[in-house]
């Protein structure tokens, strides 16, 4: 019975993390051993986004947290509704459904990333 029970994990959340960073941007890159999710933020009148934040995972840890971002975006939506995530599209038209966007409609954000 007590294996059935759920595992209780304690974590230590300092200040400066309590107070947390926004993000707008999420730019997702990988390896064969390793996935890398830099956050930034875009907003008018800057230069370029400046990331913030970046996690580096496992591949089995990536997964692990898209499962648990779908399950909680499914009791989001059950709450609050639908999460509309269309994008304009470059050439004018009509808004498109989707996932993902093209960074170029951003414009230019001064060269190469720095590390």
């Amino acid at each position: 019975m007590e294996e059935n029970k759920k595992q209780q994990l304690s974590l230590d959340l300092k200040p400066e993390v309590a107070r947390g960073s926004y993000s707008n941007l999420a730019v997702i890159t990988h390896s064969r051993s390793e996935f890398i999710v830099d956050f930034a933020t875009v907003l008018p009148g800057l230069p370029k986004p400046e990331i913030s934040n970046r996690i580096i995972m496992t591949p089995e840890h990536a997964k692990r947290l898209l499962n648990a971002l779908q399950d909680n975006i499914i009791k989001y939506e059950n709450n609050f509704g639908i999460i509309d995530i269309e994008m304009p599209r470059r050439d004018g038209g009509a808004p498109q459904g989707g996932g993902t966007f093209d960074l170029g409609s951003f414009g230019p954000f001064g060269g190469p990333a720095k590390n």
